[in-house]
């Protein structure tokens, strides 16, 4: 008897973020299959006996490859097991679930998705900007930011996002000359305000701002690293007035 499959994202960081539907399929599995990006702190509510797969992919590193992901939750699934891949964030936003779920479509697989707070929206919220504002922002994309034109990876349409009043960057700290210089080349002003967040939602978050012009030399010196989203756009400025998540970590300190 096959078993099935529960595609759940974990949120951005912060394990209270977590949907009561994604608590519900961790607490119910026998296999967990869980992500780099994942609080383990939310695996602390699978049961005694579940079984624990870490296959968490890094920059320039994999745990497990993606084929052996979907032969992993196949197999798994296929021996009647309730398997669980918890997935940072939502899983259908830059987490390659619906690939995972096309794999178990073909192998006959019951699945379900559970979606999850993408931190496109979550960490920019935690650092006191709000994605869109009725007097800065109409239009918001997320698009990933780690392609490489020299490697032939760059396949953003730059002009249209020149036009967007806010774009999301997601692991993109690493690409942030080719990000700006696109943006500025493609009519962004050069003004426009930066905010880039590591480790969002999380007690690790830092947030330092800048604009197209200073935002790279401000990565650099404040030595920030993935996992970090990069905020363009006038909404940044709204941080000096709502900026809370950082206060209260420091107060609490």
């Amino acid at each position: 008897m096959s078993g099935s499959v529960y595609i759940v994202g974990a949120g951005p960081g912060d394990p209270k973020l977590l949907t009561i539907r994604g608590l519900e399929c961790i607490q119910q599995a026998d296999v967990i299959l869980y992500d780099r990006l994942v609080n383990i702190e939310l695996l602390q509510h699978a049961k005694a006996d579940a079984e624990l797969i870490y296959c968490g992919k890094e920059p320039g590193k994999h745990g497990m490859i993606q084929d052996e992901i979907h032969r992993a939750l196949v197999e798994q699934a296929s021996l009647g097991k309730q398997v669980l891949r918890l997935k940072g964030g939502d899983p259908f936003v830059f987490g390659r679930g619906a690939e995972e779920a096309a794999v178990l479509r073909q192998a006959n697989i019951p699945f379900e998705i559970v979606p999850g707070i993408s931190a496109g929206i979550a960490a920019p919220a935690y650092a006191g900007i709000p994605v869109t504002h009725r007097d800065y922002a109409a239009s918001f994309a997320i698009v990933p930011g780690h392609g490489r034109a020299e490697k032939g990876q760059d396949f953003l349409n730059w002009s249209a996002l020149a036009q967007i009043d806010t774009v999301a960057f997601y692991m993109s700290v690493g690409n942030i000359d080719h990000i700006t210089k696109s943006l500025i080349k493609n009519g962004k002003s050069e003004t426009t305000p930066v905010a880039v967040i590591e480790w969002g939602t999380t007690e690790n978050q830092r947030t330092i701002t800048g604009n197209l012009a200073t935002i790279a030399q401000e990565i650099q010196a404040h030595q920030i690293s993935n996992p970090s989203m990069i905020l363009v756009g006038d909404v940044v400025n709204v941080r000096e007035e709502i900026s809370w998540f950082e206060e209260k970590e420091r107060n609490q300190c």
